[in-house]
Protein backbone atom coordinates (compact mmCIF):
# COMPACT_ATOMS: atom_id res chain seq x y z
CA UNK A 1 0.00 0.00 0.00
CA UNK A 2 1.61 3.23 -0.73
CA UNK A 3 2.01 5.89 1.71
CA UNK A 4 0.13 8.87 0.91
CA UNK A 5 1.61 12.60 1.17
CA UNK A 6 -0.98 13.58 3.52
CA UNK A 7 -4.38 13.54 5.29
CA UNK A 8 -6.81 15.22 6.92
CA UNK A 9 -8.57 14.40 10.22
CA UNK A 10 -11.31 16.03 12.23
CA UNK A 11 -11.83 16.07 15.66
CA UNK A 12 -13.63 17.74 18.22
CA UNK A 13 -14.39 20.24 15.29
CA UNK A 14 -10.71 20.96 14.73
CA UNK A 15 -9.26 20.30 11.13
CA UNK A 16 -5.23 19.32 11.17
CA UNK A 17 -2.64 18.30 8.75
CA UNK A 18 -0.94 14.72 9.08
CA UNK A 19 2.56 15.38 7.86
CA UNK A 20 4.19 11.96 5.96
CA UNK A 21 6.76 13.48 3.99
CA UNK A 22 8.50 16.18 5.96
CA UNK A 23 12.07 14.51 7.37
CA UNK A 24 12.75 14.46 11.01
CA UNK A 25 15.62 16.30 12.53
CA UNK A 26 18.79 14.50 12.60
CA UNK A 27 19.15 12.39 15.73
CA UNK A 28 21.70 12.81 18.12
CA UNK A 29 22.35 11.02 21.44
CA UNK A 30 20.56 13.36 23.45
CA UNK A 31 17.56 13.34 21.62
CA UNK A 32 17.83 9.51 22.05
CA UNK A 33 18.10 9.78 25.59
CA UNK A 34 14.95 12.34 26.20
CA UNK A 35 12.98 10.24 24.11
CA UNK A 36 13.94 6.92 26.11
CA UNK A 37 13.07 8.86 29.43
CA UNK A 38 10.03 10.04 27.90
CA UNK A 39 9.12 6.61 26.94
CA UNK A 40 10.07 5.18 30.27
CA UNK A 41 8.28 7.92 32.38
CA UNK A 42 4.96 6.80 30.77
CA UNK A 43 5.76 3.00 30.90
CA UNK A 44 7.15 2.56 34.24
CA UNK A 45 3.87 3.56 36.51
CA UNK A 46 1.87 1.53 33.95
CA UNK A 47 4.45 -1.47 34.29
CA UNK A 48 4.61 -1.29 38.26
CA UNK A 49 0.64 -1.18 38.22
CA UNK A 50 0.40 -3.92 36.12
CA UNK A 51 3.07 -6.05 37.94
CA UNK A 52 1.55 -5.23 41.31
CA UNK A 53 -2.09 -6.23 39.68
CA UNK A 54 -0.24 -9.96 38.32
CA UNK A 55 1.80 -10.05 41.56
CA UNK A 56 -1.07 -10.15 43.26
CA UNK A 57 -2.44 -12.87 40.77
CA UNK A 58 0.42 -15.01 41.60
CA UNK A 59 -0.09 -14.74 45.55
CA UNK A 60 -3.70 -15.59 45.27
CA UNK A 61 -2.39 -18.90 43.03
CA UNK A 62 0.14 -19.67 45.55
CA UNK A 63 -2.67 -18.93 48.44
CA UNK A 64 -5.58 -21.36 46.55
CA UNK A 65 -2.79 -23.79 45.47
CA UNK A 66 -2.18 -25.11 49.25
CA UNK A 67 -6.02 -26.07 49.37
CA UNK A 68 -4.69 -28.68 46.56
CA UNK A 69 -5.02 -29.50 42.88
CA UNK A 70 -8.85 -28.84 42.53
CA UNK A 71 -9.70 -25.54 44.07
CA UNK A 72 -6.44 -24.79 42.04
CA UNK A 73 -7.63 -25.54 38.85
CA UNK A 74 -11.70 -24.32 39.83
CA UNK A 75 -9.82 -20.56 40.31
CA UNK A 76 -7.83 -20.69 36.74
CA UNK A 77 -10.91 -21.33 34.86
CA UNK A 78 -12.82 -18.93 37.02
CA UNK A 79 -10.50 -16.19 36.97
CA UNK A 80 -10.33 -16.80 32.54
CA UNK A 81 -14.42 -16.69 32.55
CA UNK A 82 -13.97 -13.29 34.84
CA UNK A 83 -11.60 -11.84 32.84
CA UNK A 84 -14.21 -12.80 29.59
CA UNK A 85 -16.94 -11.33 31.55
CA UNK A 86 -15.44 -8.04 32.01
CA UNK A 87 -13.66 -7.99 28.45
CA UNK A 88 -16.60 -6.04 26.66
CA UNK A 89 -15.90 -3.33 29.38
CA UNK A 90 -12.73 -2.91 29.57
CA UNK A 91 -11.90 -2.84 25.83
CA UNK A 92 -13.63 0.33 25.99
CA UNK A 93 -11.03 2.19 27.89
CA UNK A 94 -8.85 1.71 24.55
CA UNK A 95 -11.15 4.23 22.84
CA UNK A 96 -11.32 6.70 26.53
CA UNK A 97 -7.35 6.63 26.15
CA UNK A 98 -7.42 7.17 21.52
CA UNK A 99 -9.58 9.82 22.03
CA UNK A 100 -8.61 11.69 24.99
CA UNK A 101 -5.15 11.26 23.95
CA UNK A 102 -5.66 12.97 20.77
CA UNK A 103 -7.30 16.04 22.49
CA UNK A 104 -4.43 16.43 24.65
CA UNK A 105 -2.08 15.83 21.42
CA UNK A 106 -4.30 18.87 19.76
CA UNK A 107 -3.90 21.08 23.20
CA UNK A 108 -7.60 21.10 23.94
CA UNK A 109 -6.64 19.84 27.37
CA UNK A 110 -10.83 21.43 28.96
CA UNK A 111 -12.16 18.57 26.78
CA UNK A 112 -10.06 15.21 27.62
CA UNK A 113 -12.27 14.34 30.57
CA UNK A 114 -15.09 13.86 28.07
CA UNK A 115 -14.57 10.56 26.61
CA UNK A 116 -13.59 9.03 30.27
CA UNK A 117 -17.21 10.17 31.31
CA UNK A 118 -18.12 8.54 27.88
CA UNK A 119 -16.60 5.36 29.16
CA UNK A 120 -17.74 5.63 33.10
CA UNK A 121 -21.50 5.72 31.20
CA UNK A 122 -20.54 2.43 29.16
CA UNK A 123 -19.23 0.75 31.78
CA UNK A 124 -22.22 0.63 33.90
CA UNK A 125 -24.72 0.21 30.76
CA UNK A 126 -23.06 -2.60 29.30
CA UNK A 127 -21.80 -3.91 32.59
CA UNK A 128 -24.51 -4.27 35.02
CA UNK A 129 -26.76 -6.24 32.46
CA UNK A 130 -23.72 -8.58 32.13
CA UNK A 131 -23.06 -9.00 35.21
CA UNK A 132 -26.50 -9.78 36.14
CA UNK A 133 -27.33 -12.51 34.03
CA UNK A 134 -23.98 -14.28 34.00
CA UNK A 135 -24.56 -14.63 37.98
CA UNK A 136 -27.66 -16.41 37.50
CA UNK A 137 -25.83 -18.44 34.95
CA UNK A 138 -23.09 -19.00 36.58
CA UNK A 139 -23.22 -22.65 37.92
CA UNK A 140 -24.24 -24.11 34.30
CA UNK A 141 -21.82 -22.00 32.59
CA UNK A 142 -18.75 -23.55 34.88
CA UNK A 143 -19.98 -27.15 34.29
CA UNK A 144 -20.12 -26.65 30.01
CA UNK A 145 -15.93 -25.85 31.35
CA UNK A 146 -15.43 -29.30 33.24
CA UNK A 147 -16.19 -32.23 33.96
CA UNK A 148 -14.89 -32.39 37.16
CA UNK A 149 -17.87 -31.87 39.75
CA UNK A 150 -15.60 -30.78 42.72
CA UNK A 151 -14.04 -28.27 39.99
CA UNK A 152 -17.23 -27.11 39.17
CA UNK A 153 -18.10 -26.46 43.45
CA UNK A 154 -15.05 -24.76 44.21
CA UNK A 155 -15.16 -22.52 40.66
CA UNK A 156 -18.65 -21.13 40.94
CA UNK A 157 -18.72 -19.55 44.25
CA UNK A 158 -15.39 -17.53 43.34
CA UNK A 159 -16.73 -16.94 40.13
CA UNK A 160 -19.97 -15.40 41.29
CA UNK A 161 -18.16 -12.90 43.66
CA UNK A 162 -15.97 -11.66 40.92
CA UNK A 163 -18.61 -11.07 38.51
CA UNK A 164 -20.40 -8.37 41.48
CA UNK A 165 -17.25 -6.11 40.36
CA UNK A 166 -17.56 -6.42 36.58
CA UNK A 167 -19.07 -2.61 36.82
CA UNK A 168 -16.14 -1.74 38.88
CA UNK A 169 -13.38 -2.99 36.85
CA UNK A 170 -14.86 -1.73 33.78
CA UNK A 171 -14.34 1.99 35.67
CA UNK A 172 -11.43 1.45 36.72
CA UNK A 173 -10.20 0.40 32.82
CA UNK A 174 -11.80 4.00 32.10
CA UNK A 175 -9.68 5.99 34.07
CA UNK A 176 -6.78 3.98 33.34
CA UNK A 177 -6.94 4.84 29.95
CA UNK A 178 -7.66 8.46 30.75
CA UNK A 179 -5.00 8.73 33.33
CA UNK A 180 -2.47 6.82 30.56
CA UNK A 181 -3.62 9.98 27.87
CA UNK A 182 -2.93 13.14 29.88
CA UNK A 183 0.40 11.71 31.53
CA UNK A 184 -0.87 10.68 34.84
CA UNK A 185 0.10 6.99 35.14
CA UNK A 186 1.82 7.66 38.15
CA UNK A 187 -2.18 7.87 39.57
CA UNK A 188 -2.77 4.33 37.92
CA UNK A 189 0.13 3.07 39.66
CA UNK A 190 -0.48 4.28 43.22
CA UNK A 191 -4.65 3.11 43.53
CA UNK A 192 -3.31 -0.36 42.34
CA UNK A 193 -0.89 -0.75 44.88
CA UNK A 194 -3.48 0.30 47.80
CA UNK A 195 -5.76 -1.99 45.90
CA UNK A 196 -3.32 -5.08 46.00
CA UNK A 197 -2.52 -4.75 49.92
CA UNK A 198 -5.76 -4.23 50.68
CA UNK A 199 -6.43 -7.65 48.37
CA UNK A 200 -3.95 -9.57 49.75
CA UNK A 201 -4.37 -9.16 53.29
CA UNK A 202 -8.32 -9.84 52.47
CA UNK A 203 -7.70 -12.84 50.62
CA UNK A 204 -5.05 -14.19 53.69
CA UNK A 205 -8.36 -13.72 55.97
CA UNK A 206 -11.04 -14.84 53.67
CA UNK A 207 -9.50 -17.62 52.17
CA UNK A 208 -8.81 -19.42 55.23
CA UNK A 209 -10.45 -18.09 58.09
CA UNK A 210 -7.01 -15.56 59.64
CA UNK A 211 -7.73 -13.09 62.25
CA UNK A 212 -11.54 -14.36 63.20
CA UNK A 213 -12.68 -14.09 59.29
CA UNK A 214 -14.34 -17.44 58.40
CA UNK A 215 -12.16 -19.95 55.79
CA UNK A 216 -14.03 -19.42 52.58
CA UNK A 217 -12.06 -21.32 50.75
CA UNK A 218 -12.41 -20.25 46.91
CA UNK A 219 -15.21 -17.90 47.74
CA UNK A 220 -13.20 -15.61 49.90
CA UNK A 221 -10.53 -14.96 46.84
CA UNK A 222 -12.99 -13.63 44.77
CA UNK A 223 -15.13 -11.72 47.23
CA UNK A 224 -11.50 -9.96 48.24
CA UNK A 225 -10.67 -9.24 44.74
CA UNK A 226 -14.19 -7.71 44.19
CA UNK A 227 -13.73 -5.55 47.66
CA UNK A 228 -10.35 -4.22 46.46
CA UNK A 229 -11.99 -3.41 42.56
CA UNK A 230 -14.70 -1.45 44.22
CA UNK A 231 -12.00 0.30 46.65
CA UNK A 232 -10.37 0.93 43.37
CA UNK A 233 -13.26 2.94 41.77
CA UNK A 234 -13.68 4.91 44.72
CA UNK A 235 -10.39 5.89 44.92
CA UNK A 236 -9.94 7.15 41.21
CA UNK A 237 -13.33 9.05 41.48
CA UNK A 238 -12.09 11.09 44.33
CA UNK A 239 -9.11 11.81 42.61
CA UNK A 240 -10.75 12.74 39.47
CA UNK A 241 -12.66 15.36 41.58
CA UNK A 242 -9.85 16.82 43.01
CA UNK A 243 -7.83 17.47 39.70
CA UNK A 244 -9.83 16.98 36.27
CA UNK A 245 -12.91 19.46 36.90
CA UNK A 246 -11.19 22.23 34.74
CA UNK A 247 -10.90 18.87 31.61
CA UNK A 248 -14.87 18.26 31.86
CA UNK A 249 -15.13 15.75 34.74
CA UNK A 250 -18.46 15.40 35.11
CA UNK A 251 -19.34 18.50 33.44
CA UNK A 252 -19.09 17.95 30.04
CA UNK A 253 -21.16 14.57 29.67
CA UNK A 254 -20.44 13.55 25.98
CA UNK A 255 -23.28 14.38 23.87
CA UNK A 256 -25.07 11.26 22.08
CA UNK A 257 -23.32 11.80 18.52
CA UNK A 258 -20.17 11.26 20.72
CA UNK A 259 -20.79 8.24 22.32
CA UNK A 260 -22.04 6.39 19.51
CA UNK A 261 -18.49 7.61 17.94
CA UNK A 262 -17.13 6.18 20.98
CA UNK A 263 -18.81 3.56 21.30
CA UNK A 264 -17.85 2.40 17.21
CA UNK A 265 -14.52 3.00 18.10
CA UNK A 266 -14.29 0.86 21.52
CA UNK A 267 -16.60 -1.75 20.20
CA UNK A 268 -13.80 -3.69 17.61
CA UNK A 269 -11.20 -3.54 20.72
CA UNK A 270 -14.19 -4.33 23.46
CA UNK A 271 -14.88 -7.77 20.76
CA UNK A 272 -11.07 -8.07 20.91
CA UNK A 273 -11.09 -8.27 24.45
CA UNK A 274 -14.30 -10.67 24.84
CA UNK A 275 -12.69 -13.01 22.08
CA UNK A 276 -8.81 -13.23 23.52
CA UNK A 277 -10.94 -14.29 26.95
CA UNK A 278 -12.89 -16.23 25.24
CA UNK A 279 -10.11 -17.96 23.61
CA UNK A 280 -7.96 -18.06 26.74
CA UNK A 281 -11.16 -19.91 27.97
CA UNK A 282 -11.71 -22.42 25.76
CA UNK A 283 -7.56 -22.77 25.63
CA UNK A 284 -8.56 -24.18 28.92
CA UNK A 285 -11.67 -26.02 28.44
CA UNK A 286 -9.49 -28.00 25.76
CA UNK A 287 -7.11 -28.47 28.57
CA UNK A 288 -9.12 -30.13 30.68
CA UNK A 289 -10.04 -32.66 28.74
CA UNK A 290 -6.29 -33.70 28.77
CA UNK A 291 -6.79 -33.92 32.96
CA UNK A 292 -7.27 -31.44 35.92
CA UNK A 293 -3.79 -32.49 36.55
CA UNK A 294 -2.52 -30.23 33.46
CA UNK A 295 -4.94 -27.57 33.92
CA UNK A 296 -3.77 -26.95 37.19
CA UNK A 297 -0.36 -26.86 35.74
CA UNK A 298 -1.83 -24.49 32.98
CA UNK A 299 -3.48 -22.04 35.05
CA UNK A 300 0.13 -21.49 37.00
CA UNK A 301 1.88 -21.05 33.57
CA UNK A 302 -0.73 -18.18 32.19
CA UNK A 303 0.10 -16.31 35.43
CA UNK A 304 3.35 -16.82 35.12
CA UNK A 305 3.21 -15.58 31.25
CA UNK A 306 1.03 -12.86 32.07
CA UNK A 307 3.28 -11.37 34.50
CA UNK A 308 6.47 -12.07 31.55
CA UNK A 309 4.36 -9.78 29.28
CA UNK A 310 3.11 -7.00 31.62
CA UNK A 311 5.97 -4.32 30.36
CA UNK A 312 5.06 -5.47 26.74
CA UNK A 313 1.56 -4.00 28.02
CA UNK A 314 2.88 -1.59 29.98
CA UNK A 315 5.13 0.25 27.27
CA UNK A 316 2.63 -0.50 24.79
CA UNK A 317 0.05 1.99 26.73
CA UNK A 318 2.74 4.48 26.86
CA UNK A 319 3.00 4.02 22.91
CA UNK A 320 -0.04 3.95 22.92
CA UNK A 321 -0.28 7.63 24.31
CA UNK A 322 3.12 8.87 22.42
CA UNK A 323 1.29 7.84 18.84
CA UNK A 324 -2.14 9.50 19.95
CA UNK A 325 0.01 12.81 21.23
CA UNK A 326 2.00 12.74 17.83
CA UNK A 327 -1.23 12.32 15.32
CA UNK A 328 -2.88 15.24 17.52
CA UNK A 329 0.50 17.07 16.48
CA UNK A 330 -0.25 15.97 12.83
CA UNK A 331 3.12 14.49 12.65
CA UNK A 332 2.46 11.05 11.63
CA UNK A 333 6.04 10.21 11.08
CA UNK A 334 7.20 10.94 14.90
CA UNK A 335 3.84 8.82 15.64
CA UNK A 336 5.22 6.02 13.42
CA UNK A 337 8.82 6.26 14.78
CA UNK A 338 7.77 6.26 18.41
CA UNK A 339 6.36 2.43 18.28
CA UNK A 340 9.77 1.01 17.19
CA UNK A 341 11.69 3.38 19.70
CA UNK A 342 9.31 1.96 22.22
CA UNK A 343 10.11 -1.66 21.40
CA UNK A 344 13.92 -1.39 21.06
CA UNK A 345 13.38 0.16 25.16
CA UNK A 346 11.21 -3.30 25.33
CA UNK A 347 13.32 -5.55 24.41
CA UNK A 348 15.89 -5.36 27.17
CA UNK A 349 13.29 -6.00 29.41
CA UNK A 350 12.39 -9.24 27.97
CA UNK A 351 14.97 -10.69 27.27
CA UNK A 352 16.05 -10.07 30.95
CA UNK A 353 12.40 -11.32 31.73
CA UNK A 354 13.03 -14.56 29.77
CA UNK A 355 16.24 -15.74 31.40
CA UNK A 356 14.94 -16.96 34.75
CA UNK A 357 12.41 -18.85 32.69
CA UNK A 358 14.95 -20.43 30.40
CA UNK A 359 17.64 -21.24 33.33
CA UNK A 360 15.58 -21.53 36.78
CA UNK A 361 12.18 -23.08 35.47
CA UNK A 362 11.91 -25.58 38.49
CA UNK A 363 12.52 -23.29 41.11
CA UNK A 364 9.50 -20.77 39.45
CA UNK A 365 7.39 -23.22 39.29
CA UNK A 366 7.93 -24.92 42.99
CA UNK A 367 6.84 -21.40 44.32
CA UNK A 368 3.45 -22.52 43.34
CA UNK A 369 3.23 -26.37 42.12
CA UNK A 370 4.01 -28.24 45.46
CA UNK A 371 4.52 -31.53 43.59
CA UNK A 372 7.15 -32.48 42.42
CA UNK A 373 5.25 -34.25 39.16
CA UNK A 374 3.51 -31.49 38.16
CA UNK A 375 6.77 -28.82 38.68
CA UNK A 376 8.41 -31.66 35.85
CA UNK A 377 5.20 -31.41 33.85
CA UNK A 378 5.48 -27.78 33.45
CA UNK A 379 9.15 -27.44 32.80
CA UNK A 380 9.50 -27.86 29.34
CA UNK A 381 6.40 -25.24 28.55
CA UNK A 382 8.22 -22.70 30.95
CA UNK A 383 11.06 -22.47 28.53
CA UNK A 384 9.22 -22.77 25.59
CA UNK A 385 7.29 -19.72 26.89
CA UNK A 386 10.55 -17.87 28.03
CA UNK A 387 12.11 -18.31 24.55
CA UNK A 388 9.35 -16.53 22.41
CA UNK A 389 8.05 -13.60 25.38
CA UNK A 390 10.63 -11.01 23.97
CA UNK A 391 8.43 -11.40 19.98
CA UNK A 392 5.30 -11.79 22.20
CA UNK A 393 5.90 -8.59 23.88
CA UNK A 394 6.99 -6.79 20.89
CA UNK A 395 3.93 -7.74 19.02
CA UNK A 396 1.74 -6.33 22.19
CA UNK A 397 3.60 -2.87 21.91
CA UNK A 398 2.78 -3.11 18.64
CA UNK A 399 -0.66 -4.20 18.63
CA UNK A 400 -1.03 -0.95 21.43
CA UNK A 401 0.55 1.21 18.48
CA UNK A 402 -2.31 0.25 16.17
CA UNK A 403 -5.06 1.08 18.59
CA UNK A 404 -4.23 4.38 19.81
CA UNK A 405 -3.85 5.40 15.99
CA UNK A 406 -7.20 4.35 16.30
CA UNK A 407 -6.80 1.28 14.04
CA UNK A 408 -9.10 -1.03 16.46
CA UNK A 409 -10.97 -2.98 13.38
CA UNK A 410 -7.66 -4.56 12.34
CA UNK A 411 -6.68 -5.25 15.16
CA UNK A 412 -9.65 -7.22 16.71
CA UNK A 413 -9.90 -8.88 13.09
CA UNK A 414 -6.28 -10.18 13.18
CA UNK A 415 -6.88 -11.25 16.82
CA UNK A 416 -9.66 -13.29 15.59
CA UNK A 417 -8.90 -15.09 13.17
CA UNK A 418 -5.37 -16.14 14.42
CA UNK A 419 -6.64 -16.93 17.74
CA UNK A 420 -10.31 -19.21 16.59
CA UNK A 421 -9.70 -20.03 13.01
CA UNK A 422 -6.12 -20.65 13.42
CA UNK A 423 -5.02 -21.81 16.86
CA UNK A 424 -7.75 -22.97 18.76
CA UNK A 425 -9.24 -25.66 15.89
CA UNK A 426 -5.66 -27.22 15.85
CA UNK A 427 -5.58 -27.34 19.75
CA UNK A 428 -8.37 -29.52 19.51
CA UNK A 429 -6.98 -31.20 16.93
CA UNK A 430 -3.76 -31.73 18.92
CA UNK A 431 -5.81 -33.28 21.96
CA UNK A 432 -8.74 -35.05 20.49
CA UNK A 433 -7.01 -36.28 17.46
CA UNK A 434 -3.61 -37.41 18.22
CA UNK A 435 -3.87 -37.23 21.90
CA UNK A 436 -1.16 -34.63 22.38
CA UNK A 437 -0.66 -32.91 25.80
CA UNK A 438 0.48 -30.25 27.70
CA UNK A 439 3.90 -29.43 26.11
CA UNK A 440 2.37 -29.57 22.33
CA UNK A 441 -0.69 -26.89 23.56
CA UNK A 442 1.65 -24.83 24.51
CA UNK A 443 4.02 -24.60 21.66
CA UNK A 444 0.51 -24.28 19.75
CA UNK A 445 -0.37 -21.04 21.68
CA UNK A 446 2.99 -19.45 22.29
CA UNK A 447 3.32 -19.96 18.06
CA UNK A 448 0.31 -18.33 17.22
CA UNK A 449 1.51 -15.00 19.46
CA UNK A 450 4.54 -14.80 17.40
CA UNK A 451 2.83 -15.43 14.21
CA UNK A 452 0.09 -12.49 15.71
CA UNK A 453 3.15 -10.05 16.09
CA UNK A 454 4.35 -10.17 12.59
CA UNK A 455 1.28 -9.67 11.46
CA UNK A 456 0.60 -6.73 13.42
CA UNK A 457 4.65 -5.17 12.52
CA UNK A 458 3.56 -5.49 8.80
CA UNK A 459 0.45 -3.70 9.14
CA UNK A 460 2.32 -0.71 11.24
CA UNK A 461 4.81 -0.79 8.45
CA UNK A 462 2.30 -0.12 5.84
CA UNK A 463 1.06 2.79 8.06
CA UNK A 464 -2.93 2.47 6.67
CA UNK A 465 -3.68 3.63 10.26
CA UNK A 466 -2.34 7.38 9.15
CA UNK A 467 -6.18 7.76 7.41
CA UNK A 468 -8.09 6.82 10.52
CA UNK A 469 -10.83 10.07 11.92
CA UNK A 470 -10.95 9.92 15.13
Amino acid sequence: MAEPDSTRYAAGGVSARLDYSAPMPARNSSMISDRNRRILALALPIIGGMTSQNLLNLVDTAMVGALGAAPLAAVGIGSFLSFMSVAVVIGLATAVQALAARRYGEGLHEQTAVPLNGGLILALLLGAPIAVALYLLAPWVFALMTPDAEVVAQGTPYFQMRLLSVVAVGMNFAFRGYWNAVDLARLYLYTLLVMHAVNVVLNYCLIFGHFGAPALGTLGAGLGTTISNWLGTIIYFAMAMRLCQGNGFLHQLPAPRQLVQQLRLGLPSSVQQFLFSAGLTAFFWIMAQVGTRELAVSNVLINITLVAILPGIGLGLAAATLVGHALGRGNAVDAHRWVWEVCRVGLIIFVLLALPMLLLPDLILGLFLHDASLVEAGRLPLRIVGATIALDGIGLIVMHGLLGAGATGQVMTVAMVLQWLLFLPAAWIMVNGFGLGLVALWSGFVGYRCLQTLVFAYLWQQRGWTRIRI
